[in-house]
C-alpha cells in the first residue's frame, strides 16, 4: 500500500549504487527490495515480528537458490544498535517507513529507535521520517478507531501537524524538506481488507482486550462506508514524509 511513498522518496533522494540503507522497522522487507533494485547496499532492522523478518529473508536473501541477490544485504532481528557493522562507509539513508500518527506512544518508540540509529549514519546522511496525513484526508484513520473503541485507555490518536519535526528535533537531526504522497488502501472485500488490517498489527491490542470476532465485527462495521458497489473496498490516504539530515 505505501509503494508510491517508496518511490517518492527514492526518487527525491536518488537512492542507488553507493547508498547504503538503514531500514528500521522493515517488516516483510518491500522497501528494501525496492532500494536494492536501485542497487542500493541494504541493512534492514525488525524487532516486532519475527514471521515478517522471515519473508524478507525470502525476498532478499535467497539462500539455495541459483539466483544471486542484486546488491549486499543484511537483515537484523533486534533493535537498531544491533545493525552496527565493521564495513565503512557509514549508512548514508536511515529511513523509518512505518508511519506515526495513529497510536498512543509511536512518536515515542520512534524517537527511541532513532537515538540508536543515528550514530550509526555518517555526517549529512538522510533520515526519513513518516507519518498519517489529516484525519480527514485519510480513510484509513477512522478504521483504526475502531480498536480504539476496544482499549481502555484506548491506543489510537489523531496525528499532529508538527509530529514528525518533534521526532526529528528530539533526535538531534535537521529539517531538510518533506512532502506528500497519496496512497490509497485497496482491497478485493470486506473480508480481504479485514485481513489487511489485521496483518499490521494495529490491532493486536484490541484482540486482547475483548477477542478476536469482536475486532473482525468492529472493523467490517468501521470498513462498511469505503466499499463499492463491486463489493471492493478502497480507503484514500495522504501520508507526509520528512527528510532531515544528521549533523
Amino acid at each position: 500500500m505505501l509503494v508510491p511513498l517508496y518511490e517518492a522518496v527514492y526518487e527525491r533522494l536518488d537512492v542507488g549504487p553507493g547508498t547504503r540503507v538503514l531500514g528500521l522497522g522493515c517488516g516483510s522487507g518491500l522497501a528494501l527490495l525496492m532500494a536494492a533494485s536501485r542497487g542500493a547496499a541494504l541493512t534492514g532492522v525488525e524487532s516486532a515480528s519475527p514471521e515478517r523478518l522471515a519473508l524478507a529473508r525470502e525476498r532478499l536473501l535467497p539462500e539455495g537458490r541459483q539466483a544471486r541477490p542484486r546488491t549486499e544485504a543484511r537483515l537484523v532481528q533486534g533493535a537498531p544498535g544491533d545493525a552496527a557493522g565493521t564495513r565503512s562507509p557509514a549508512y548514508t539513508l536511515v529511513t523509518a517507513f512505518e508511519p506515526i500518527g495513529a497510536l498512543a506512544g509511536d512518536a515515542e518508540r520512534l524517537a527511541a529507535s532513532l537515538a540508536a540509529a543515528v550514530p550509526l549514519a555518517r555526517h549529512g546522511a538522510a533520515v526519513v521520517l513518516v507519518g498519517w496525513g489529516p484525519p480527514e484526508r485519510c480513510a484509513t484513520t477512522a478504521v483504526l478507531r475502531a480498536a480504539a473503541r476496544e482499549n481502555e485507555p484506548p491506543r489510537w490518536r489523531p496525528p499532529l501537524r508538527d509530529d514528525l519535526e518533534r521526532v526529528a528535533e528530539r533526535a538531534g537531526l535537521t529539517p531538510d524538506g518533506s512532502g506528500r504522497v497519496a496512497c490509497p488502501f485497496g482491497y478485493a472485500g470486506v473480508d480481504s481488507a479485514v485481513r489487511g488490517l489485521l496483518s499490521t498489527g494495529l490491532f493486536d491490542a484490541a484482540a486482547a482486550a475483548t477477542d478476536a470476532a469482536q475486532v473482525d465485527k468492529e472493523l467490517a462495521e468501521a470498513l462498511h462506508p469505503y466499499q463499492r458497489r463491486d463489493g471492493t473496498v478502497w480507503m484514500p490516504n495522504v501520508f507526509r514524509y520528512l527528510v532531515a539530515r544528521v549533523p
